[in-house]
């Protein structure tokens, strides 16, 4: 019978902008799970790799703590949670290992509709909700600016309707609950994606291989996620036009074609979206019998 403590603990966002694309992730890594009865838990089938379902907040304690060895949670999140163990004056003991290029947002100031901003120093005097108070305080330290936090759960952008704030500092993507609200985004302090940290607590051989194992394949994943596999015929003549149209190919496949002396086959890995526009341009170089594959899998 396996032992659990071979098993590796991941910590996900049990509901919310980043859970899909986690659980997508790690699926496209090769992890097939079940779930079990509270759902909050999806068990490894494949692979000693089991997922946990939290509040995101709760994510860097429990990378911290060591009872999760991998977390995945929003920048946002992490340098809340580092500014926190400062004030308290303990050590980070997590490490964020690499970002994962999805989640994308921004923590911002956003100020009612009828309110003129013109800078860090519209802030002066004034009251900021927020779920961020951290991060709010030190930007405000390092400005000059005084200012007072309310910290505020749930719907920041209510607060100043509800006269408890004059303004908010709020994560946007889009803008529309803002907008939705009367209030306008005015200024960003905090670019957040998702990223992945784990704990540098030493692990068992074992363990230690299959975390090293996913890291590899996690990152085989995001070099493909905007790849693709190309292959064309192309006269030798306008070869090297053609290598150059293609995006983010560094060292293309040239394979003889049976029979042709003047044409030859291209196969590459473009690492850059191929558009229409590029398959057009190829064509006119002189290119033929274009296919274009999505890349799932790469390891180097």
């Amino acid at each position: 019978m396996e032992q659990q403590d071979t098993r590796i603990k991941i910590a996900v966002q049990k509901s919310g902008r980043l859970t899909e694309h986690s659980i997508e992730l790690l699926v496209r890594c090769g992890l097939s799970y079940s779930k079990g009865r509270d759902q909050l838990i999806c068990y490894g089938e494949n692979m000693p790799v089991d997922i946990l379902l939290v509040r995101d907040d709760d994510i860097p304690s429990l990378v911290q703590e060591n009872t999760c060895d991998l977390g995945i949670v929003g920048i946002n999140i992490i340098e809340e949670c580092w500014l926190s163990f400062k004030d308290q004056g303990e050590s980070t003991l997590f490490s964020q290992v690499t970002p994962l290029d999805y989640g994308h947002c921004r923590l911002s100031f956003a100020v009612p509709d009828e309110v003129t901003y013109t800078g860090p120093q519209s802030l002066e005097g004034m009251r900021i909700a927020t779920t961020y108070p951290r991060i709010v305080s030190s930007y405000l330290e390092a400005q000059g600016i005084n200012g007072t936090i309310v910290k505020f759960s749930g719907a920041v952008e209510i607060a100043p309707s509800l006269g408890k704030a004059d303004l908010i500092c709020d994560l946007v993507s889009s803008g529309e609950t803002l907008r939705a609200h009367n209030l306008y985004e005015a200024e960003t302090i905090l670019e957040s994606s998702a990223a992945l940290i784990r704990t540098p607590i030493e692990a068992t051989s074992q363990k230690a291989e299959w975390i090293q194992r996913l890291l590899q394949r996690i990152q085989g994943v995001l070099q493909v996620k905007e790849s693709k596999y190309i292959m064309l015929h192309a006269p030798k003549s306008a070869l090297e036009e053609i290598r150059a149209l293609l995006p983010g190919s560094e060292a293309p496949t040239i394979i003889p074609l049976e029979g042709c002396d003047d044409k030859v086959a291209v196969h590459a890995v473009c690492k850059e979206n191929v558009f229409w526009e590029t398959l057009e341009e190829l064509k006119e170089a002189g290119a033929s019998s274009m296919l274009v594959i999505p890349v799932e899998k790469m390891l180097a």
